[in-house]
């Protein structure tokens, strides 16, 4: 029965650890599902090509070469190396070791792939490291990124390092044991890296190399189901989400906006003389509860999703001419914003028990403030810099149309321009009988 507890007591740590994962992602899908409902189902295979091209195939990672090409060599190592944590999963339930060995030169190709991507892994997360912290890039220092964004961007990158140096660890200890006949450690797989790293491990004895081994791989392996369940906390949540995301994003032309459908409605019937103003609507038609957004209740589900799946990587607010002339606007701040708000909503909702109790704050003016909003000259350059299809432009555009139709609170320059249009046909403060007066000076 002793020799049945270590699995035991991994089996209890996985159940644990995927328990809590599980219960992050049903937080995380009922804070999404708060926000307004919205139809996404049209044009299914372009969306399938979208997430394939995008979130699979890194296609706009790769705008900007260097942190593209790095991005990549985490993101294949992250995945691929997946095999390995099945193999230590089932070694650790079953009680076996590399239960995998068996498929002889095809292991011994994956776990030599395997650490190559591990130690490109960790080059690039030096480097990475370096641009953050020592060259610092401008997109990395800026005002939103104080505090827990920049100690988060940090600590998943020193995790990334101590689950690439535990697995390399794990498998020299494992190298010089096969090297020793030791029981259970057959002759398996193919160490292109950790081999240099077993020549620091050369004169110790078996049980010692035993205690290495076993203590990386405990390590290495508990390590990622903490991550796991970091990965809720973090900006690399995206890990999981860019996938949805990419499927769920615009397809419209990015020059498009959303109209209400009442006001479309109304407008027509302004601009068509024969039309019955006073004819029966369609209860799709009829005018909503509220225009705009003011709160992320008033956003759609997608939208909320956008605020997840941000990365924080900035592409957006160093492509944003707003920004680069600065204004206050920043589009990944609006993101953070959005996601922090919708945090402190899911937290409210956690206490008093499934019911969301108005706390006096709102997205707009206690997060987002209307100075930012305005600055936004809707280019749509941080929609299209962001390397997983977010588009804070939409929030920007729903916060400003509850600004104007449900506060009347647009700028005096903006109103003056609505002003002229209602009364002169033309943004001007010109009638129409006058606006070729010019030609006579």
């Amino acid at each position: 029965m002793t020799a049945y507890i270590p699995n035991i007591l991994f089996a209890i740590l996985l159940t644990l650890g995927i328990g809590f994962f599980i219960k992050n992602v049903k937080k995380l899908s009922r804070n999404i599902k708060l926000g307004r409902d919205v139809d996404v189902s049209d044009n299914k295979t372009q969306r399938w090509k979208n997430m394939a091209r995008i979130a699979l195939g890194q296609t706009k990672m790769v705008v900007r070469p260097i942190a593209g090409l790095l991005h990549i060599i985490v993101y294949v190592g992250f995945i691929i190396i997946n095999i390995e944590v099945l193999e230590i999963i089932i070694d650790g339930l079953l009680g076996t070791h590399r239960i995998f060995a068996p498929l002889g030169s095809v292991y011994d190709f994956l776990i030599g792939s395997f650490e190559i991507l591990a130690f490109l892994v960790v080059v690039s997360v030096v480097v990475f490291w370096l641009r953050r912290n020592a060259i610092r890039l401008k997109r990395f220092i800026k005002p939103e990124m104080e505090g827990w964004p920049k100690k988060d961007g940090n600590l998943i990158l020193y995790i990334e390092l101590v689950l690439m140096a535990l697995f390399l660890t794990m498998n020299a200890a494992d190298f010089q044991l096969q090297q020793l006949g030791a029981e259970h450690y057959v002759q398996a797989g193919a160490f292109p890296v950790s081999q240099y790293i077993a020549g620091l491990f050369e004169g110790l004895s078996a049980s010692t190399l035993i205690i290495i081994e076993r203590a990386a791989w405990w390590l290495h392996i508990l390590g990622i189901l903490a991550f796991l369940n970091y990965l809720y906390y973090s900006k690399h949540l995206h890990i999981l989400l860019a996938f949805p995301n990419t499927y769920y994003g615009r397809l419209k032309p990015q020059g498009a906006f959303s109209n209400v459908e009442s006001v479309t409605k109304e407008v027509k019937l302004m601009m068509d003389p024969s039309a019955d103003p006073f004819a029966a609507t369609d209860d799709s038609e009829a005018e909503p509860e509220k225009f705009g957004a003011s709160d992320v209740m008033d956003l759609n589900w997608v939208q909320l999703l956008n605020a997840y799946t941000c990365t924080e990587c900035g592409r957006c607010t160093s492509e944003c001419p707003a920004n680069q002339t600065g204004k206050k606007l920043s589009p990944r701040k609006i993101m953070m914003d959005t996601r922090d708000r919708l945090e402190e909503v899911g937290k409210n909702i956690d206490a008093n028990k499934g019911d969301f109790v108005p706390d006096g704050k709102q997205l707009l003016d206690d997060y987002i403030s209307r100075e930012e909003l305005w600055a936004c000259t809707t280019c749509n350059a941080c929609v299209e810099a962001c390397p997983v299809s977010i588009d804070p432009l939409s929030i920007i555009v729903e916060m400003r149309r509850f600004l104007v139709m449900e506060q009347s609170a647009a700028p005096t320059e903006l109103n003056n321009m609505m002003s002229n249009i209602e009364n002169n046909g033309a943004p001007w403060p010109y009638n129409q009988m006058d606006r070729l007066n010019w030609v006579n000076e």
